[in-house]
């Protein structure tokens, strides 16, 4: 009968010790899965989105926001230039561009797009069925002080039907923090912008 009793207390003892294992294991897998839940949700708190050009999305983590917000910057004033100086020989589309382009700066690129309507530059664009494209070539921006600094180095390229002139084009500006819109996705607005150089470096035949 004891013997009996020994085994029922063994019995009873290596089962409290399962009953203990199972417990510690079901919370060690619980804690890890809350553990794990709470790690995939601040990476995913961490990553921001930056519009690229209008149509594709790049994926950036916001531990380099300082990185990533000059690489908006950038994308930002290259916009704005784009949309600026690419123009074809149809009024709608000129006006469509220059009104994206204004989108992203305050009243000194309208200034400037009002005296080159004035001087009948975009008439003359229409009326000879001229084409004028950019091509950035390099931002430089100092991010070292606020408002941002920024200077743009581009060439321009105005097509005719028999020739193709290319110019030289640097701006400056400054770029100021401002409320995201579909308009103006990368938040900044060019401010005080100026064209220092815009002479001719050569012409080619077509």
């Amino acid at each position: 009968m004891f013997q009996s009793l020994r085994n029922l207390q063994s019995a009873f003892a290596l089962t409290r010790i399962y009953l203990i294992l199972l417990t510690v294991v079901c919370l060690t897998v619980s804690l890890y899965a809350l553990y794990s839940a709470y790690v995939f949700a601040e990476k995913q708190r961490e990553k921001i989105y930056v519009l690229d050009s209008g149509q594709s999305l790049l994926l950036a983590l916001s531990h380099d926001v300082t990185e990533n917000r000059v690489a908006e910057a950038k994308s930002h004033v290259k916009r704005f230039h784009e949309y600026f100086f690419t123009l074809s020989p149809e009024k709608s589309a000129i006006e469509e561009n220059v009104q994206q382009a204004l989108f992203l700066a305050d009243n000194s690129a309208t200034e400037v797009y009002l005296r080159m309507k004035e001087q009948g530059f975009y008439e003359q664009l229409i009326a000879s069925g001229i084409m004028c494209e950019v091509k950035i070539d390099s931002i430089v921006i100092n991010d070292a002080v606020y408002p941002y600094q920024v200077k743009t180095y581009a060439v321009t390229s105005v097509v005719r039907r028999s020739t193709i002139t290319y110019r030289r084009l640097e701006t400056t500006c400054a770029l100021l923090h401002c409320t995201r819109t579909d308009n103006n996705p990368h938040g900044f607005l060019m401010e005080n912008w100026q064209i220092t150089d815009n002479s001719d470096l050569y012409v080619v035949q077509r």
